[in-house]
């Protein structure tokens, strides 16, 4: 249902049912939460990539054939997986890379986006089809509010339409447009070259990336002001100014 790979530096994380389009079922939801949480806390894993097996979904989102589905009372309490999913991508403090080789809809886009980079292929279909069949796109609201402009994510909610990935691009839901050819060869670029960084610095500024979104103006700029400071304190810092000065690549000890 869920594979979980390491190697060297980035964890791999894919949902692996492609038949069914790779659906998000409650234990699909729970499987990848635990597995994320695996890789945030092993200090080898710089890196966690989420994908889809196969070439034709990254993922089909909810599972509707669910015996949940008749038990709203069930689903509900159930469906805390996937806000402890958002939680921890958010909060962990390693950067994720959404790897999307297909049609990412309803929960499936809402996974893709919250990812920091998100790279989809050119012909990935993408959306909020949930109305279509009765339901709100809820849970993963709380994730395209932030990443696209509200009136645009609204706008797909409320009709379902689906997009392509260089519409979601434009909308800012995706980072990158590539051909499928590209896919892996790009991945594995954005892969090395975040994990070529200081993790502390990369942890501290996602961080404050993250905590300041929705604060007001001044808030904010105290608040990055003293994030700033901190991470000008950290040893990877100094060392990263020594480099430069010295005209040499730095030697991060993640610290």
């Amino acid at each position: 249902m869920v594979r979980y790979e390491v190697d060297g530096r980035r964890a791999t994380i894919t949902i692996d049912e492609p038949e069914r389009r790779n659906p998000l079922s409650v234990e699909t939801m729970a499987a990848l939460a635990d597995r994320v949480r695996d890789a945030t806390e092993d200090p080898e894993v710089a890196v966690i990539v989420l994908t889809g097996a196969g070439d034709k979904a990254f993922s089909a989102g909810g599972d509707l054939a669910s015996g949940f589905v008749d038990d709203p009372v069930g689903l509900h309490r159930h469906r805390g997986a996937l806000a402890d999913l958002f939680r921890l991508m958010f909060r962990g403090g390693k950067p994720t890379v959404a790897r999307v080789n297909g049609h990412a809809l309803a929960g499936g886009f809402g996974l893709a986006v919250s990812c920091d980079v998100v790279v989809a292929v050119e012909d990935a279909k993408m959306g909020t089809p949930e109305i279509s069949v009765g339901l709100w796109p809820a849970m993963i609201s709380a994730i395209l509010a932030r990443v696209m402009p509200r009136k645009a994510a609204l706008e797909l909610m409320m009709t379902g339409r689906i997009i392509t990935a260089e519409e979601a691009h434009r909308l800012g839901a995706v980072s990158r447009v590539v051909s499928r050819d590209e896919l892996d060869t790009v991945v594995d670029e954005v892969v090395e070259s975040l994990a070529a960084k200081s993790a502390a610095v990369l942890q501290m500024g996602r961080d404050l990336f993250y905590d300041t979104a929705d604060l007001p103006f001044d808030v904010a700029l105290d608040r990055l002001q003293g994030g700033l400071t901190a991470v000008s304190m950290t040893e990877d810092s100094r060392e990263g100014i020594r480099a430069f000065l010295e005209k040499r690549p730095p030697r991060w000890t993640h610290r």
